[in-house]
């Protein structure tokens, strides 16, 4: 049991797993403020280009209302116990993840630049001709200048 406890000791503290905890529960507080973005910040200029309509209310009712009642909030359907096809909520989770998507593509693309730049791989040295010393292909059997023939 010792032993366990040992390993997964080492296991947990290694900088893996403590790099993957830091950036779960920095995820989780991104979430929420791309959630809260999406909520208070976009939702209300959607709302106004469908005509003052909350999105995230928009629904299909699957049942049947019971007669002489007219349903037309979400919150009455779940009251009457009907079931419905929350539609807005769906697009609403659409445009959250997009936006969660195009925020990741920006800070990946923002730390690729800060990034140190790996120095390129030196150029190789031309081969030159040993008799007239021009560059050559390093395929030529026969200098095309002074029309030696060179040694592979």
């Amino acid at each position: 049991m010792k032993k366990m406890l040992k390993e997964f000791k080492a296991f947990a503290m290694r900088g893996n797993v403590l790099d993957m905890a830091v950036g779960v529960i920095i995820a989780g507080a991104f979430g929420k403020i791309v959630t809260s973005l999406v909520n208070d910040i976009f939702m209300p200029f959607i709302g106004l280009l469908t005509g003052g309509t909350n999105v995230s209310k928009m629904f299909f009712l699957l049942g049947k209302a019971p007669e002489g009642v007219e349903i037309t909030s979400l919150e009455q359907a779940t009251e009457l116990g009907i079931a419905t096809m929350n539609y807005g909520v769906f697009i609403q989770t659409i445009i959250d993840f997009i936006l969660v998507a195009l925020c990741i593509f920006f800070v990946v693309k923002l730390f690729n630049k800060m990034a140190p730049k790996k120095p390129a791989a030196p150029a190789k040295d031309p081969r030159k001709c040993p008799y007239c010393f021009s560059v050559i292909d390093d395929k030529a059997t026969r200098c095309p200048h002074c029309t030696s023939e060179l040694k592979q």
